[in-house]
């Protein structure tokens, strides 16, 4: 059962047409100072993450080599020039972005306003997650800290360059965050850990991969944290907010988010969607070794044409799976990046992927032939594909590590390692929003 609830007044954190999403207010409220409980508003927070799950999920693994789109136009997303993805902001890119401000938003009226150091804490991380999100997505992003902003106010629409965002915004909301909250995750909430581990991957996101190792050293070694036993075991919907759980958005067939298509992440990589009937690239299906179990999570129909699926989701049960954002078998391959990244031995550094290699039935890899630093990094990159595949990371990661080109086996401009903002934002912001080069 679902154990964060959402209040009513949700649905009534909404935008009026005319407005940019980073105006937006509760229409019910005189204003926000004038609430005693903030509860409700951080629980709206909380509710706003599911409008941007399905999206992550499709610009993370439909853009890389993972899963690729069949029926036009949305076969964009595997066109790297020219591309018209941009016929696509209603589905994709603008829940993705009008969500994630709507959760800062909400997230904002709490920090200004709460006297509870828990609940300001919580809304310190959930902002943070959702300027991370719109970074990766995005690149550079407009900035409201206001809960209260003012549509005449030019200087929170103008985008901000993402460097400062991490440094100024996200940097200092997680630290905050880590303070506040507690080390024990409580019914699937926030907690320092959450906190510590965002942290752990901004820092790598940015390239301080020795500020990144220090924070994912902690969470890796917390003693409130384990691997399943099983691979499966980690996405069973009876197993939710497992021991491998850092955090997580949590979702259920009893509480309708705001995007309102019918296919959600699971059924975009089960096939669920005329648009990508057989989405599993066959690249991706033939890179896998043998005796991988993860393998076994890949449906293959048809050998020629190469015609797969993916069954990590269960179609039956898609409504109620919870999107994970951070668990530990990602804290742990982040880590081994790190460590990596600052000179470790490749002996100390692949050590790190033995239990989630063994897990899976597959040996440990022999240090003795993958040695380099450039040789453990492309080992850890493919484990990081194999092990995350379809939890909408696989193309960020690509990006992240400047491995783009030699992944995808293409020269792509780098204007489309983010996607293109929403032409409803810009138009609302006459112009003030700017759009990406290349869209």
């Amino acid at each position: 059962m679902k154990r964060i609830y959402i209040y009513l007044f949700a649905a009534l954190l909404t935008m009026s047409a005319c407005e940019t999403d980073l105006e937006q207010f509760p229409i019910n409220q005189v204003s926000s100072s004038s609430l005693d409980d903030y509860e409700g508003v951080l629980n709206a927070a909380y509710y706003y993450q599911l409008g941007a799950v399905t999206t992550q999920a499709v610009m993370g693994d439909f853009r890389s080599d993972n899963a690729f789109m069949f029926e036009p136009p949305y076969t964009e997303f595997d066109i790297f020039s020219g591309t018209n993805l941009k016929s696509q902001e209603d589905q994709f890119f603008r829940p993705f972005y009008s969500q994630l401000y709507k959760c800062i938003l909400s997230a904002n009226i709490v920090i200004e306003n709460s006297t509870s150091a828990t609940e300001v804490g919580e809304a310190q991380f959930l902002r943070a997650l959702s300027y991370y999100k719109l970074i990766l997505a995005f690149g550079d992003v407009s900035v409201n800290l206001s809960a209260s902003p003012s549509s005449s106010d030019t200087e929170i629409q103008v985008r901000q360059p993402k460097a400062n965002v991490y440094t100024n915004v996200v940097i200092p909301d997680l630290q905050a965050a880590m303070a506040a909250l507690s080390s024990t995750i409580s019914e699937g909430r926030a907690s320092k850990f959450a906190a510590q581990a965002l942290l752990g991957k901004v820092y790598a996101a940015m390239g301080d991969y020795g500020n990144a190792e220090t924070h994912l050293s902690a969470v890796a070694g917390a003693s409130q944290f384990g691997l399943e036993g099983s691979y499966t075991d980690v996405f069973d919907t009876s197993n939710e907010l497992n021991s491998e759980v850092i955090f997580a958005v949590q979702r259920s067939g009893s509480i309708v988010d705001e995007y309102t298509y019918a296919t959600e992440f699971p059924g975009w990589f089960g096939g669920n969607d005329s648009k990508s009937d057989y989405p599993v690239t066959e690249e991706f299906y033939n890179a896998f070794d043998a005796s991988d179990a993860r393998r076994n999570l890949i449906d293959v129909f048809s050998a020629s044409p190469f015609q797969a699926t993916s069954t990590k989701y269960s179609l039956t049960n898609a409504p109620e799976y919870d999107w994970i954002d951070i668990r530990l078998a990602d804290v742990i391959l982040l880590l081994a990046e790190a460590r990596n990244e600052n000179g470790g031995s490749a002996e100390s550094v692949l050590d790190l992927l033995d239990g989630i290699r063994s897990r899976v039935g597959l040996a440990p890899l022999d240090h003795t032939v993958i040695s380099s630093q450039s040789a453990v990094r492309k080992a850890i990159l493919d484990e990081r594909r194999f092990e995350l595949a379809f939890e909408g990371q696989r193309w960020f990661d690509l990006v992240r590590t400047g491995s783009v080109d030699s992944e995808m086996g293409q020269s792509i401009n780098s204007n489309y390692y983010v996607f293109p903002i929403p032409i409803s934002e810009i138009n609302a912001t006459n112009g003030v929003i700017t759009q990406n080069a290349g869209y």
